[in-house]
């Protein structure tokens, strides 16, 4: 299969008519066939995933968007997908999609048209070789599409980057069953198989006595009653589970109407009024303690400088006073020198003369201090002892008992505004009543969804029972020996086929491991481990076996690790099928270091299949990588989207970020 072309009108960021080429081409000087990397590059909101979405949108309608979807749900997709952009008002939206594939070795080109209104449901067009396939209503030509490339394959053919990480995490092992079973072709042989199973048992119960038949009969219609119960039990438990959730929506509801009363204050009334009195107490007894030391030291404690004038005055006095005392001695002393000398000397006026000057020297020497206070020195020592000892250790519980008390009275404040705030228990007992009543209506609710389910599940059984009897019954009473030679040859084939089955399964599965090790160890960052696989072929899970035969936890692979994981899966999955389909890759290299993208660069994009389309952000493919040998060579040619903020839409031109040609891809506004 090869993608042409496609084209977009009013399709998400595309403004207007876009024809894009995809049909890859053969580059004159390196390739003898046509090139198969067909590269677009966009910065993020550009348009890249729009491409991807487009071709999935053609190919799948609603199955595009998932599984499970609903008419409305898909019509509301639809919707969201016409372009937005200024000027634009047509309210309507088209995908052309033209495409070759093989069927029994005869190649013909298809082209899909699928269009869209605002709140129409979409129109499908089917041509094969330039016809229209007039003949087959919508839903015929979705199947036959959906035949051609069935949904689950293009799962993992179309797809992007980052997302795809996730099949590494499918422990369940449903998305790689299906893709192995449909790749390798072993859903085909189940399908035969059961389509050999119901023969049988069509022409068995033609061929069975009267009373196995009646048997058989009364089983049928007993597994038939029990699906009815078991189904009629299975929408019983879904109105249960409606009508929880209806009644959590009226508690939500009770419960917002309680908070807008102030249910919430009033939760913790008692508890805010039993704070209050708490630091109310607390409040009185640092004042008290304020009160106590300002009736105390520390009045001394806020006059620094008058308290450092005084103990200055003080000492001077202290000082005079002692100088006073001591020439009152000395003079005394001098009083009894001079009348010794008088005595004792005949000439002593000199002398006493001399002894008198250098006394009054000394006294015109010393500073004279008016004595004002004139304390003891015990007084002294009391108040020195106040002012520089008893005055700190006072100001330093003044002031922790005051910022303490500033930030109880904050608190009081505050606590009375919320005690303001609460409503009276009265004003909101009857909401509280309502939410009450509500729980207790929604346990009611919740233990009948259980009853209602486990029934379903219990009638289930039941059935599958009653099935097995009935098998049982025709498996006895089998008449294979009178059958006709097409019996005996459908039942010789029946069972045929489940060995085959198996076999090829197991075949095809050694195959897949072999090219899975060669894929991961090619595109693996760390070279030196030796990576063996194994993959269960009943679940199909894969796991990671190391060099010492231990198995690697998925889990702990990082995002990085997971897509190259998945991406060597996928390229293990095409080698092994043989099948020759595009494939598609959307923000290839996200979540990968550099040496992950080296490897993907260089051995996975120019191999990967005959057609790759890469959707590349610059920081992605970027210049270096664009012009590697590795890479360029395998590049058929490259696109730019480019978003335009002032239209709000984007344009595809030919080339890429670092080379630019003058062509233009077609658009019609």
């Amino acid at each position: 299969m090869i993608i042409k072309s496609l084209v977009v009108n009013n399709f998400r960021v595309f403004r207007g008519v876009h024809e894009i080429d995809l049909a890859p081409r053969k580059q004159r000087e390196y390739h003898d066939a046509p090139a198969p990397i067909v590269l677009f590059g966009g910065l993020n909101g550009a348009g890249k995933t729009s491409i991807l979405t487009a071709v999935r949108v053609a190919l799948y309608g609603r199955a595009a968007f998932g599984r499970g979807m609903t008419a409305t749900e898909y019509q509301a997709q639809l919707d969201a997908l016409i372009h937005k952009g200024v000027g634009i008002s047509e309210g309507k939206s088209s995908i052309e999609l033209v495409f070759t594939h093989s069927h029994n070795g005869i190649e013909s080109e298809y082209k899909i048209t699928r269009g869209w209104s605002r709140g129409q449901k979409d129109r499908l067009v089917l041509e094969k070789d330039s016809e229209e396939l007039s003949q087959m209503n919508y839903d015929q030509c979705q199947s036959f599409l959906n035949e051609l490339i069935p949904s689950g394959i293009a799962d993992l053919f179309f797809f992007d980057g980052e997302k795809i990480a996730e099949l590494a995490e499918d422990e369940s092992g449903e998305v790689l069953q299906t893709a192995v079973r449909r790749l390798l072709g072993i859903d085909v042989v189940e399908r035969l198989r059961n389509d050999l199973a119901i023969y049988l048992k069509r022409h068995d119960a033609a061929a069975l006595p009267a009373n196995i038949k009646a048997q058989i009969e009364k089983l049928e219609a007993d597994r038939e009653a029990a699906e009815k119960a078991a189904k009629a039990m299975a929408n019983e438990a879904v109105l249960c589970r409606a009508k929880i959730d209806l009644i959590a929506a009226d508690i939500d509801k009770a419960e917002g109407e309680l908070s807008r009363r102030g249910g919430a204050w009033a939760n913790s009334r008692e508890q805010e009024k039993a704070k209050q009195n708490t630091l109310e107490a607390e409040r009185k007894e640092l004042e008290k303690t304020l009160r106590t030391e300002i009736e105390g030291n520390l009045a001394y404690a806020f006059a620094p400088k008058a308290l450092s004038k005084l103990f200055t005055q003080l000492e001077a006095e202290k000082s005079a006073k002692q100088t006073t005392s001591f020439n009152a001695e000395l003079q005394s002393f001098m009083n009894e020198l001079s009348q010794e000398l008088s005595f004792r000397l005949a000439d002593s006026t000199t002398a006493l003369s001399t002894i008198q000057d250098c006394l009054n020297a000394r006294h015109a020497s010393q500073q004279n201090t008016d004595i004002l206070l004139d304390i003891s020195d015990r007084e002294f020592n009391q108040i020195h002892s106040q002012v520089n000892v008893l005055a700190p250790e006072a100001y330093s519980r003044f002031d922790t008992a005051r910022q303490r008390l500033s930030v109880v009275e904050e608190e009081i404040a505050s606590l009375s505004v919320n005690i303001a705030r609460a409503p009276e228990q009265e004003q909101v007992e009857a909401q509280l009543f309502t939410i009450k009543s509500l729980t207790k209506k929604r346990t009611e609710a919740i233990l009948e969804h259980k009853e209602t389910a486990e029934s379903a599940k219990r009638l289930y059984r039941e059935a599958i029972d009653l099935a097995r009897k009935v098998q049982k019954l025709h498996d006895k009473h089998k008449v294979a020996h009178d059958a006709e030679a097409s019996l005996t040859n459908a039942q010789n084939a029946h069972t045929m086929l489940a060995d085959f089955s198996e076999k090829l399964t197991q075949v095809r599965v050694k195959q897949l491991e072999a090219e899975f090790i060669k894929s991961y160890q090619k595109l693996a960052r760390k070279e030196d481990l030796q990576l063996s696989a194994r993959i269960n072929t009943q679940s199909f899970d894969v796991e990671l076996i190391d060099e010492n035969g231990h198995t690697i936890s998925r889990k702990a692979l990082s995002a990085g690790e997971k897509q190259i994981y998945a991406i060597s899966i996928l390229e293990a999955l095409g080698r092994t099928s043989g099948k020759q389909l595009p494939i598609i890759i959307d923000t290839p290299l996200g979540r990968l270091d550099s040496k992950h993208r080296d490897k993907l660069i260089k051995f996975y994009f120019p191999e990967a299949s005959h057609q790759v389309i890469i959707l590349s952000t610059d920081t992605e493919i970027d210049e270096s990588y664009f012009n590697s040998v590795d890479f360029k060579y395998s590049i058929s040619h490259a696109f730019e989207i480019q978003f335009d903020g002032s239209t709000k839409s984007s344009k595809v031109k030919e080339g890429y970020f670092w080379e630019q040609t003058s062509k233009t891809v077609a658009e019609v506004n």
